[in-house]
């Protein structure tokens, strides 16, 4: 695989005309937050009809780069180049007047709008002094439909779901036509068939000349999709290849810096001691979900299914944070009433959120505050805030989670993706959980940091603790858990343990109801299903 040099912002004359100028340019761009870089000297271009790749670590410098260039932040030094003449964004509206357009890979969206008007806010349609309703509508559904969308133009935006609120986002910034679009992780929460639909939306922009920037911890969309690849490590710029030179593992490769070996930990001994947590008959949401399940020490118990297959409210439900009752809970042989997100922590199970910017963490808090914050007693005994012990206590999670920062005073919003799950692992861990729920444990996270978060689970359990994992990723399952139990219409249907745990008989629960599981060996042939487990693992997703 050879790496381009810098690329040549604007080509010789004698070489081509204004043809062969690249639609956007980015020449020496830096950007600084006081005495820390964050992004270093990228020179780089991109073209009409191509879509070039971003990829990195978390905290490589990615989304400041997409923010450079679409006008939300001013670069440092350095400047951009549009059709080989030089521009500067005073801010998004200006990039946005340019048909430069970023994606967000935060939900942006007026909830208590309809879609069609976050659409159209702040450039409605009007018919004499009237807004056009009828026409704002029907050109939303006609955009919803061409992204594969299922919701509708008069839908509320606080009563979908966070998937369908990324693709309202995405419609938004291709209402108009664009010269460029910039997609900053865009399938992180979406399902394998709204992927599906998202990845022939880009190829459609490519189709139509439009030069297509694609961020993505996604290899396989990448691999599909990337006409050339460049890589950012450390905020500064690795190399650029054309995508056909570069294999997954090489991209990783490139991405971390070092050779990855083994992305998840060995298998553990098989769990052999009493249940850490029992839960019979939990019904929650007044009888749309309801399960029993018990998770032993020593073991992680994954959960999957497809979309709505009730995970996440299973588990709600469990918490106190939806409706639900049930027969027995139990915890280490106690009974825990009332069940409270407060009570369970203080008991000794504690739950990750799958919304970690939403849920998880208070962004605009420094890091200190946000890790202590269920374990105040322990840090602070006294009524005076003892700050030398919560710093000694961030200082310590900070080299035991590896969480990677300039500086232990910004706030978590300033954190990367990656190192913001490791900072919420690191918080619900400061309670000394016996058991711990992790709903989408590496959404949205580099291969890097998810070959450390799966070595933080392996450690949890070898330590005699129990973890439940809900995952969308269908290869995590297979290479996190000792059993996996699989959830269609609010039950669970299957459970698989040992080599049953495959991608083929997960997806094959998920999608038919069909608790009996044939042999792996035989790769389910015995219920004739194998070229229909194919087409509905495009389907496969999280509740």
């Amino acid at each position: 695989m050879h790496a381009t040099s810098s690329p040549s912002v604007l080509p010789s004359a004698a070489v081509g005309g204004l043809s062969d100028l690249p639609t956007l340019a980015a020449v020496g761009l830096t950007k600084a937050y006081g005495p820390i870089t964050v992004l270093s000297d990228i020179t780089l271009d991109f073209r009409a009809g191509e879509v070039h790749a971003i990829i990195g670590e978390n905290g490589a410098g990615k989304s400041t780069l997409m923010k450079l260039l679409s006008g939300y932040v001013r670069p440092t030094a350095g400047h951009l180049l549009m059709a080989g003449q030089s521009v500067e964004f005073a801010d998004a509206a200006a990039a946005e007047s340019a048909n430069v357009v970023l994606v967000h890979q935060e939900i942006l969206l007026a909830p208590d709008l309809t879609v069609a008007e976050n659409f159209f806010l702040g450039r409605e349609l009007s018919r004499g002094i009237m807004v056009d309703d009828r026409a704002m509508n029907r050109r939303a559904a006609d955009v919803l439909a061409s992204i594969g969308a299922r919701c509708g133009p008069c839908d509320l935006v606080n009563d979908l779901s966070l998937a369908q609120r990324q693709l309202v986002q995405i419609g938004r910034a291709l209402l108009e036509p664009r010269k460029v679009v910039i997609f900053d992780e865009p399938t992180a929460v979406l399902a394998n068939d709204e992927v599906s639909a998202l990845l022939d939306v880009v190829r459609g922009l490519k189709e139509q000349q439009v030069a297509v920037l694609y961020i993505s911890h996604r290899l396989d969309e990448v691999e599909a999709l990337a006409d050339r690849i460049t890589v950012l490590r450390d905020g500064k710029m690795i190399g650029t290849w054309p995508a056909a030179d570069l294999s997954k593992r090489q991209m990783a490769e490139l991405m971390v810096g070092r050779q990855l070996d083994v992305l998840y930990p060995p298998k553990r001994p098989h769990p052999s001691g009493d249940p850490l947590l029992v839960v019979e008959g939990l019904t929650v949401d007044h009888g749309a979900v309801e399960a029993s399940l018990m998770v032993r020490p020593g073991e992680v118990l994954g959960i999957g299914g497809m979309i709505g297959s009730g995970r996440t409210e299973l588990f709600e439900g469990l918490m106190g944070l939806r409706p639900a009752e049930a027969g027995k809970v139990e915890l280490a042989g106690h009974s825990v009433q009332p069940r409270s997100v407060k009570n369970w922590r203080e008991q000794g199970l504690v739950y990750l959120t799958e919304d970690r910017k939403g849920k998880g963490l208070l962004l605009d808090e420094s890091l200190a505050p946000n890790l202590t914050l269920h374990a105040l007693d322990r840090v602070h005994p006294h009524l005076k805030l003892d700050h030398r012990k919560e710093s000694a206590a961030l200082k310590k999670a900070v080299i035991e989670y590896d969480i990677r920062v300039g500086s232990v005073h910004i706030n978590a919003g300033q954190l990367s993706g990656g190192n913001q799950q490791k900072l919420l692992l690191a918080k619900m861990m400061m309670t000394a959980p016996l058991v711990v729920i992790i709903d989408e444990p590496t959404r949205g996270i580099d291969i890097g940091n998810k070959s450390q978060i799966y070595d933080f689970i392996d450690k949890l359990v070898r330590s005699g603790r129990a973890c439940i994992v809900i995952s969308s990723e269908l290869p995590e399952l297979v290479g996190l858990a000792d059993r996996v139990l699989v959830m269609r219409g609010g039950r669970i249907v299957a459970e698989l343990t040992g080599n049953q745990i495959t991608e083929q008989n997960v997806v094959y629960a998920a999608t038919s109801g069909d608790a009996y599981m044939a042999d792996p060996q035989d790769n389910l042939t015995k219920n004739n299903t194998g070229d229909k487990n194919d087409k509905r693992d495009d389907k496969y997703r999280d509740s």
